[in-house]
This record gives structure tokens, C-alpha cells and sequence, in this order.
């Protein structure tokens, strides 16, 4: 039997082919999940049909701002009209504005530093929030981090802060769903050639630098994430809750 045979879960977060969380998806329906995906407005929403369709015509695609409340209880409301209950959740979202992406930290503005924390760290508890009724046998969510939440990364500056309060609610939220026999986690991934990384400034370099540095002396695979992804959605990560697992290669176990 697969590992997640007869398990109804929902992505958020796909963009392309080339996302994460497509990665994932890809590797939880390979593992018999059956999935629902949400699009972050209509400029997305082609690609999103698009792949969500080569799992069925039946697949069920809503649009989501996860910065909108009444977005995020319509997108419940329809999984739970369609599928009855939820077992897994995705969330690989993460947005701030370009221009704080550059420069120096000290210079990030109000808004910015505003809209980095609802769009990639405040969404995850009102995406937990709204996924936990329909949790009733329990559930896995999974969530996407990356190393620049602990460390300094150039470049990254807000979205690192941002990530760091990710995980901090990713604890805090094993710790409140826990009883509920919800479990909560991140996958901090390595660097990966998506379109949200491509806005980096220097991401070229940092691949580059990933591959010379970590132990395995490359960078990780989307496949590997998947499989990564699919461990923490089974039976086999049952213990696992409010953790950070590390998917790089290595690179976060190097001093210099």
C-alpha cells in the first residue's frame, strides 16, 4: 500500500513546474494522496490549471489571497464540501516586496517588513487554523523554510526575519494542534532554481556556492524534497512534530 493511500490534502503555494510545492504534490499523489490546490490570483491561475489538471479533471483549484480571512474560509468551506475531511496541508508561500530584497536590511520599510510576515509567516496559522476541523483523524502540515531564517543570508534580509517567525510558529502551533494529533513541521530546503528564488539578488552565485560547500557538494534535487515531503505527510513522521528538518545537502552543518 502507498504511504499516503486514501490521504485528501491541500497545496498552497504552487506557481510553476519548477515550485517546491509542485515537487511535493507531484510526490504525495505518486504516494496516493488526493489533492486540492489553491492559486494566488489569475496572473498564476493557467500555470496552476494546468499541472493540477494532469491529476485528474476532477481536481479541485480554488483562488486563494492568504492575506484575506474570507479567501481562506471559502477555500475550507469547498474541501470540506468536496472532500469531508483534511489529512495533509502544504504551505509554500512566501512573498516581500522586490525592493526589500536588495540593498541593506537596515533600510527595510514598515510595509515591507509588514507584508513579508502576513503573506509567508501569519498565513500558515490562519491556513492551520482553517485546515484544523476539517483535521478530524489528525493531520500532517507541512511547511517551507530555508536557512537564512537562522542565519545571515545577503540579499535575503526581510524574508529571512519573516522565515524565522515561520518556524517559531510552526512550534508554536505543534504545541496547540498536538492534541488534536495535528502535526506541524517545516522543510528548510536548500537553494532550488524556482521563479520566487530567481528574485534574489546573487542566487546564481549561491547555488554555486551551496554545491562548493556542503558536504555532498551538490545542491538538492526537487525530487528529494518531494520524498522529504512525503516522510513528514506519513505514518512514518508520527512522532514528528514542531521540527525543522533540514533538506541541503549539508551546507547548514559547515562552520566555514
Amino acid at each position: 500500500m502507498s504511504s499516503l493511500a486514501g490521504k485528501l490534502g491541500i497545496v498552497f503555494g504552487v506557481a510553476n513546474k519548477r515550485s517546491i510545492a509542485w515537487a511535493i504534490a507531484q510526490a504525495w499523489s505518486k504516494a496516493g494522496a488526493r489533492l486540492a490546490f489553491t492559486y494566488q490570483g489569475e496572473r498564476l491561475k493557467e500555470n496552476v490549471e494546468e499541472l493540477a489538471g494532469t491529476f485528474g479533471p476532477d481536481t479541485l483549484l480554488m483562488p486563494c489571497d492568504v492575506t484575506k480571512d474570507e479567501d481562506i474560509a471559502r477555500v475550507f468551506a469547498e474541501v470540506g464540501q468536496k472532500f469531508g475531511r483534511l489529512d495533509l496541508l502544504l504551505h509554500s508561500v512566501a512573498f516581500a516586496p522586490k525592493d526589500a530584497l536588495e540593498g541593506e536590511f537596515v533600510n527595510t520599510t514598515r510595509e515591507a517588513f509588514r507584508v513579508a510576515h502576513d503573506v509567508s509567516a501569519y498565513s500558515l496559522v490562519a491556513l492551520a487554523r482553517g485546515a484544523a476541523p476539517l483535521m478530524t483523524n489528525g493531520g500532517s502540515i507541512v511547511a517551507m523554510s530555508y536557512y537564512g531564517a537562522v542565519k545571515v543570508v545577503p540579499h535575503y534580509n526581510v524574508m529571512g526575519v519573516a522565515k524565522a517567525a515561520l518556524e517559531a510558529s510552526t512550534r508554536y502551533l505543534a504545541y496547540d494542534l498536538g492534541t488534536k494529533k495535528i502535526r506541524v513541521n517545516c522543510i528548510s530546503a536548500g537553494p532550488v532554481n524556482t521563479l520566487a528564488a530567481r528574485g534574489i539578488a546573487g542566487f546564481s552565485e549561491m547555488l554555486k556556492h551551496y554545491e562548493a560547500h556542503a558536504p555532498l557538494k551538490r545542491n538538492v534535487l526537487p525530487e528529494e524534497l518531494g520524498a522529504t515531503g512525503t516522510f513528514l505527510a506519513s505514518d512514518g513522521a508520527a512522532a514528528i512534530t514542531g521540527q525543522v528538518l533540514y533538506v541541503d545537502c549539508g551546507y547548514e552543518v559547515m562552520g566555514m
